[in-house]
């Protein structure tokens, strides 16, 4: 029954008993964020009882109910032992700390351990939305509490203190992708001012804490200048988190704000160098001064910045990661690849499909790609726009074997509070979410056949015929019972239960090559 104030030092306590030969001690610990009362509520609330079979038998059954949402069948036995161990990393982060909350008094859930949004807006958020989409809903009416009482949605929440921003505005994100699933249950213009403030009100000398981190730049010149950190990295997030807003701003009927997000969604073309050339791939982002000139003086090289005016360099030298550099934990070549709203208009800015695909293809074979950051996770899928669903399959197989396994070595790095391991969890269902639009691509599954078992009741599954070690590439496609001849489907063609069947073979062949995904410049 003690209680200790945060003071910044570090803290302890342990206890002493006077036992008798074989006697047993029995203890229960109760844990609060706002008293030593509520402590002995929660104890006495949770576990009254000196049962503990009877507590490990409930914990068991809790678990069993979650991981059971996704059901995989298949004869590797390993493959299931990986992916449950995903699915059991997924739903430990963020903590539903409703009830504990020392700072306001709200009728609203209340999250925290949100270890980044950065990291988990891109795959961990949409698998819950398919898997716990009631879980997924409180974590943004939390993030939107949040900002009702702190100022700003966060990116990272810890100790009930946000922080830190790793990038964008990512709540943008996880609202838009619940609003365009239709989630219901969440105050959308409310949200929509949050999102708002994202875009508009500059954090101040808070820029790692919440919000956006050179927004005057941003709002004015359309592109951040390298006098603010990670003005890379931030242009093509913001450009995204932009599109966020636009799509709820024309959901809600606010037609100005649609079009004027929208605009703002192309900014990260600002920082486009046409002529900057590496591995013969030409056009990346490049920092650039107010006056709207090129700076070479961030160009690296061996980690030494070049003087000379340089526009030509290999792909391990422009790389500046950290929370000071211009990119933050990657290089041009990755976040040259990310604008996943556009890819369309991507495509174009690299000199058209074939471009595309050559490039993408050193990325890959030239092992530029980092599985283990996540600005790269929609990487392997950007073949399809391109008309190469056969090279996203791939690629997909080959980062499943490569880089995970079911030993302690079996995830490719820090987890990132799951994100990692819903990495996984998609590529082994054999679909990938593109966050913030209701679009699922279409790659190459492991398992004989998943199971979605959603909380509405209804069940998605996937069934991929012929599947094996060697047989990853679509023959052909058949969702809720009609022909798919493209390599992806929107979240309405499932979200009330559906079924996508496929036929699975060794050979790439000519399905899934036309009609690619949506993009912003596709039009109305």
């Amino acid at each position: 029954n003690t209680q200790e104030y945060d003071s910044g030092e570090k803290t302890g306590a342990y206890f002493t008993y006077k036992t008798k030969i074989n006697q047993k001690i029995q203890v229960k610990l109760g844990i609060s964020f706002i008293s030593s009362l509520k402590a002995k509520q929660n104890i006495e609330s949770e576990n009254p009882g000196w049962d503990f079979d009877a507590v490990k038998n409930a914990a068991d059954l809790t678990w069993n109910k979650v991981l059971s949402t996704a059901l995989v069948e298949g004869k590797n036995e390993d493959d299931k032992k990986i992916f449950y161990s995903a699915l059991y990393r997924i739903m430990l982060m963020p903590t539903d700390r409703t009830g504990e909350n020392p700072k306001w008094l709200s009728k609203e859930p209340y999250y925290d351990d949100f270890y980044t949004i950065w990291d988990t807006y891109r795959c961990s958020n949409p698998l819950l939305t398919l898997l716990m989409s009631k879980r997924e809903v409180d974590i943004v009416r939390s993030l939107v509490d949040t900002y009702q009482y702190e100022g700003y949605m966060p990116d990272g929440r810890m100790g009930n203190e946000n922080g830190r921003t790793q990038g964008g505005s990512n709540c943008d994100n996880l609202v838009a992708d619940a609003y365009v699933k239709s989630l219901p249950g969440i105050e959308y213009e409310k949200a929509y001012q949050a999102m708002v403030k994202d875009a508009e009100v500059p954090p101040g000398d808070d820029e790692r804490k919440q919000g956006r981190g050179g927004l005057t730049d941003y709002n004015t010149l359309g592109y951040i200048t390298p006098k603010y950190e990670r003005a890379g990295n931030r242009q093509v997030e913001y450009s995204h988190n932009d599109w966020s807003i636009a799509q709820v701003a024309k959901g809600l009927g606010k037609t100005d704000d649609y079009k004027k997000y929208k605009a703002h969604a192309s900014n990260w073309q600002n920082l486009w160098r046409k002529d900057a050339e590496s591995l013969c791939a030409k056009g990346f982002i490049w920092p650039r001064d107010k006056e709207g000139k090129w700076v070479n003086e961030l160009y690296v090289k061996d980690g030494i910045e070049l003087k000379s005016p340089v526009k030509k360099f290999e792909y391990n030298e422009f790389y500046r990661g950290g929370f000071a550099g211009f990119f933050y934990e990657s290089n041009s070549w990755s976040y040259s690849l990310y604008v996943p709203h556009d890819v369309k208009k991507l495509i174009e800015f690299c000199g058209g499909k074939e471009a595309f695909v050559n490039r993408l293809d050193t990325f890959f074979v030239r092992d530029i790609y980092d599985v283990g950051n996540e600005p790269g996770f929609l990487t392997p899928y950007l073949y399809i726009w391109a008309g190469r669903p056969d090279q996203t399959a791939y690629w997909v197989n080959d980062i499943r074997n490569k880089y995970y396994n079911s030993g302690r070595s079996g995830i490719p790095g820090n987890d990132d509070a799951g994100a990692m391991s819903s990495l996984y969890a998609f590529m082994a269902m054999g679909i990938y979410p593109n966050a913030g639009m209701d679009v699922y691509l279409i790659a190459s599954p492991i398992f004989d056949k998943s199971t979605i078992q959603m909380d509405n009741g209804k069940n998605f599954t996937i069934t991929a015929n012929n599947v094996s070690k060697e047989n990853i590439y679509v023959q052909s496609a058949i969702l809720n019972g009609k022909p798919l001849n493209q390599a992806w489907f929107r979240h309405s063609d499932i979200s009330n239960g559906g079924s996508l069947n496929l036929e699975m073979s060794n050979k790439p062949s000519a399905w899934g090559k036309g009609n690619p995904p949506p993009s912003m410049s596709d039009g109305e």
